[in-house]
């Protein structure tokens, strides 16, 4: 048993260094994201006075999309409160509706949409499918990260639109600043 552990720590470390590589992110991004996720999971988690369950948390470098439902203004208020007590949280982007949860059909519809624009981006050798962070919810498409160029952004937001069920694509994705001296490709 004790040596699952170490091997299970080795496994999850080596996850976290490969994904940082695959979206060009540096490591220390790619943990502080996964800290400040945790510690906001675990505040949430903590506050039994509220129904969180139909609400999506996406981190990118310290920006935090809240998306899903709440049942109450209160409540919707009470969580974005909560967001803003993890430590490495810089902006808090509230996406969150007032209503119903989330049906179960909705709810596959969207896995089925998250995971086909997944796909999508993977395939594209134009775009750095790491540097987008999707979240479906209600059939919306909601894009986090950082396009390294203009076109890229457009590519992925096309390949969101491209979708059958997708109700509207709202993009949270910021433009790298180019680097001194480096030119587009379009510009050679």
């Amino acid at each position: 048993m004790n040596i699952l552990k170490p091997k299970a720590i080795m496994i999850l470390a080596l996850a976290i260094i490969v994904s940082a590589c695959a979206s060009s992110r540096s490591l220390d991004d790619s943990l502080s994201d996964l800290g400040s996720n945790a510690e906001i999971k675990g505040v949430l988690f903590a506050d039994r006075s509220r129904d969180y369950s139909d609400v999506d948390i996406t981190l990118f470098e310290g920006r935090l999309l809240l998306t899903g439902s709440m049942r109450s203004e209160d409540g919707r208020k009470k969580l974005i409160e909560n967001a803003w007590k993890a430590d490495g949280v810089n902006q808090v982007i509230d996406e969150i509706f007032v209503g119903d949860k989330t049906s179960i059909g909705q709810g596959f519809e969207d896995a089925r949409i998250d995971q086909v624009l997944r796909a999508k981006l993977i395939t594209d050798g134009d775009v750095k499918s790491g540097r987008f962070k999707i979240t479906v919810s209600q059939g919306v498409v909601y894009l986090l990260g950082e396009a390294r160029r203009q076109s890229e952004l457009d590519e992925a937001l096309q390949h969101a639109r491209s979708i059958g069920g997708v109700v509207k694509v709202v993009s949270h994705v910021k433009l790298a600043k180019p680097l001194l001296g480096s030119v587009e490709p379009s510009e050679i």
